[in-house]
Parts: C-alpha cells; sequence; structure tokens
C-alpha cells in the first residue's frame, strides 16, 4: 500500500495522476454496474430473451454487478487514499466477496458453456433435461458453493498466514489480499482453475460441434447446377432439410458469443490468479504496483461481458436499444417482432380471450393489458385509438 510521510506533501503531478486514475476508475465501475444492469432488465422485460438459458446469463450478470458495486468501489477509494478507511471489521467482508463473486462468474461461465453444448448437442432433449428447476436449482447451487469457499474460511480467519510476517506496522490502516499459501492454492483451484479447465474442454467439443454443422449445412445450401425445370424442386428440398436439421445459424452465434465471453475472462483473470499463487508463497516476489494493476485488469472484466452482448448478439443489441430510447409507460409489457407491412408501420391487433391490446410501431409490439373490458370495449378502443393517430 501506498504511505504518505507527514512532512511530505503531493505534488501538482502526483494529485493530476490520482485524479487521472480516479476518474478512469469510476467510469470503469459505472460501466460495470449500468451495463449488468442493462442485461438483467433486457432479460426481464423482453420476451424474447426470457429463456431458460438466459437465467445464467442473468446470474452472470448479477455476479458482475457486485464485483462492481460491493469490490471495485471500495478497491478503487483504498488504491486512491493509499489506506483502508472501512474499518477491519469490514476489510474481511470486502476480502470475502471479492473471492465470491470471482468464483461465481467463473461457475456461472461453466453452466453456461454447458447449457450452449447440451443445446447444439441434443437439442430434441434439451427441454427435458435443462428445466426453469434445474436452472435455477444450478444457480443457487452455484452461489451457494461460492459463498461457502469465500465467507466461511475468511469468517473463521482460515485464510490468514500462520506467522505475520516480521515488517514493521504501516502508519495507516491497509487491507490487502494476504493469504496464506494452502487457501490461495485450494480457493484458486476451486474457484478458478478446475472450472477453467472443465469450461475449455466443454467449449472446445460445442465449438467443434458448431463447426461440424455449420459445414455440413453450407455444403447442403450450395447452389447446384442443374435446368430450370429441376431447380426449383432441388431448391425446395435443400430448404426442408436446412429447416428439419436440430442445429440452426443461432446456435453458431451463441458459441461464439460464448467463446469470445470464455476468452476475454480468461485473459483478464489469469494473470491474477497465476500472481496470486505466487504471492502467498513469496510476499516480496511480486511488487504492490503490478498485483493493484492485474486486480484491477480481472475487475474490468465485469465491464466487457454487456459490451459483448451488444456487439455479437442481436438479440440483446436490439433490447438494449429498445430500453435505452423506449418512450412507451412500464406498465406495459414488450417484446420485439420484426417485419410489418403496414403504410405506417402501426397494426393493432386484440386478443378476447386474455384481453389485450397489440400495438406495433416501427417492428415493435407492444401489449397493454385491459382490466374488465370486454372484445366489443377493447375494438371501440382500438378503432379510438387509430381515429386518434389519424
Amino acid at each position: 500500500m501506498l504511505e504518505f510521510e507527514d512532512e511530505e506533501e503531493p505534488d501538482a503531478v502526483t494529485l493530476l495522476s490520482v485524479l487521472l486514475v480516479g476518474i478512469f476508475l469510476s467510469v470503469l465501475i459505472f460501466m460495470s454496474v449500468a451495463g449488468n444492469v442493462l442485461v438483467c432488465v433486457a432479460i426481464y422485460t423482453d420476451r424474447g430473451l426470457r429463456r431458460i438459458g438466459n437465467l445464467f446469463l442473468a446470474s452472470l450478470a448479477i455476479a458482475d454487478m457486485l464485483v462492481a458495486a460491493m469490490v471495485m468501489t471500495f478497491a478503487g477509494v483504498n488504491d486512491l487514499l493509499g489506506y483502508w478507511v472501512f474499518g477491519a471489521e469490514f476489510c474481511d467482508t470486502w476480502v470475502a466477496c471479492d473471492v465470491m463473486c470471482s468464483t461465481a462468474s467463473i461457475l456461472n461461465l461453466c453452466a453456461i458453456s454447458l447449457d450452449r453444448y447440451i443445446h447444439i448437442k441434443d437439442p430434441l432433449r434439451y427441454g427435458r433435461w435443462v428445466t426453469r428447476r434445474v436452472a435455477v436449482g444450478t444457480i443457487a447451487t452455484i452461489w451457494l458453493l461460492a459463498a461457502l469457499i469465500s465467507f466461511v474460511p475468511i469468517s473463521l480467519g482460515l485464510h490468514r498466514p500462520a506467522h505475520a510476517p516480521t515488517t514493521p506496522r504501516p502508519r495507516y490502516p491497509t487491507c490487502a489480499l494476504d493469504l496464506s499459501p494452502s487457501y490461495a492454492v485450494v480457493s484458486s483451484c476451486i474457484s478458478f482453475y478446475v472450472p477453467c479447465i472443465v469450461m475449455i474442454g466443454i467449449y472446445c467439443r460445442l465449438y467443434c460441434y458448431a463447426q461440424k454443422h455449420v459445414k455440413s449445412i453450407r455444403a447442403v445450401t450450395r447452389t447446384v447446377q442443374l435446368p430450370d425445370n429441376r431447380t426449383k424442386s432441388v431448391r425446395a428440398r435443400v430448404q426442408t432439410h436446412v429447416q428439419s436439421s436440430p442445429y440452426h445459424v443461432s446456435d453458431h452465434k451463441a458459441a461464439i458469443t460464448v467463446g469470445i465471453i470464455m476468452g476475454v475472462f480468461l485473459v483478464c483473470w489469469v494473470p491474477f490468479f497465476c500472481v496470486n499463487i505466487v504471492a502467498a508463497f513469496c510476499k516480496t516476489c511480486i511488487p504492490g504496483l503490478a498485483f493493484k494493476i492485474l486486480s484491477w485488469l480481472g475487475y474490468s472484466n465485469s465491464a466487457f461481458n454487456p459490451i459483448i452482448y451488444s456487439i455479437f448478439n442481436t438479440e440483446f443489441r436490439e433490447a438494449f436499444k429498445r430500453i435505452l430510447t423506449s418512450h412507451y409507460p412500464p406498465c406495459c409489457g414488450y417484446h420485439t417482432v420484426r417485419g410489418g407491412n403496414s403504410s405506417r408501420n402501426e397494426n393493432f391487433v386484440t386478443d378476447y380471450g386474455t384481453k389485450t391490446l397489440m400495438v406495433r410501431r416501427s417492428g415493435s409490439l407492444r401489449e397493454c393489458s385491459f382490466v374488465g373490458a370486454t372484445p366489443r370495449s377493447s375494438v371501440e378502443s382500438v378503432r379510438n385509438l387509430k381515429d386518434s393517430q389519424m
């Protein structure tokens, strides 16, 4: 940790560097919180994203959001000031939150990879194997395991070295990730190395399987040079084969997105977990500044996942755009529908059984409930609404 002598005052260059670092860390924290909140809101409000597999994405977003709110915020204040101002008791809680959220992130990524693998490998049995109850139970197990690895041993003091180092007591209180060698190895293996090996193995098989099916689909859909009277029938058979195939191009895109998320996670966290074990055995081998930089490199992963969704996933990109630009009242549900042949790109549809009104504008379907409405009153409401728009 940084130490300042009483007789020395920081110069202008030091103040400017601290200010720039503070602005950078503030932007990073804001992007992490806002981006992951946006992911959770998109999954909750968009019907097209309310799939069982996206529950794991929501759990990952919650873990990343906790990293930003509970870990990065206090780490930023601690690193900028150079000492810990939140009390010795909260220091252990902060370290436990750090370990728990990192563990939950990697376990959620492992679950996401397994979910995508089952969906692509055996889509006919996916709905029977991966139900909502199974997904919720898996997510609860992930968070329970992450809490057991972090809060239980840290609250019992098992993470501290047995013999305190013979270094002079610092002038100000500090809160550093000072772990015993045994806890550093065990926690790193359970939280990171073993899940990473499993996840990499799953994704390698998933990617190979996806590439195999994409090549087979491209081979089937390749243009066949036949006379005109036979081309139409051949194209019809090709389209039938592609539609009947259990594998879809969207599955391939989902596999690529999961691979990018996993790759970014490994790039961000592998250096830290390697240095973490080295620092547990050799307290003076890793400079304090290098350890902080690698820690923040791992924390920055929490801001990358929403960016990856918005770039490589069309559904999330449209949901983000709708949330950020929507002017509809929050009382109505919403989901996206492509198409629309109306000259004004507006369609009004009523559902008499559920007493709902569907209003589609600019390729989006808007659903509002009418409590106590009758089919006739719903139709009249639609007509009045259309007349007011003309």
